[in-house]
């Protein structure tokens, strides 16, 4: 089974980074924005499997648009790419509210 996160990417001067708003604090960087792509689904999935392990519940896919001012309120970023990541959830998932309708 899978969820679509919505990830922005970030490019600075030297690579990409990546966050999505759905998982605060995982996030992920590369020099390429393939590479960036590719980290940002390992790290986003780790963080599920982990999630499940402590069985805690796996977040939804919440977000539906993104606040560039909260983040980048001066603007020093320049080039963005926002996109629904598909993620692997892990195979059992701790009862929630979101599993039960499925």
């Amino acid at each position: 089974m899978t969820r679509e996160y919505l990830v922005v990417y970030e490019k600075s001067a030297n690579n990409w980074s990546a966050f999505s708003p759905d998982i605060p604090g995982c996030g992920s960087l590369g020099d390429a924005l393939e590479d960036t792509r590719a980290n940002m689904r390992e790290a986003l999935e780790l963080y599920m499997v982990e999630t499940a392990k402590a069985g805690e519940p796996i977040p939804d896919a919440a977000a539906k648009n993104v606040n560039f001012e909260e983040f980048d309120p001066d603007h020093e970023t320049k080039q963005y790419f926002v996109e629904w990541l598909p993620v692997s959830l892990p195979q059992s998932l701790p009862f929630t509210e979101s599993t039960q309708a499925a």
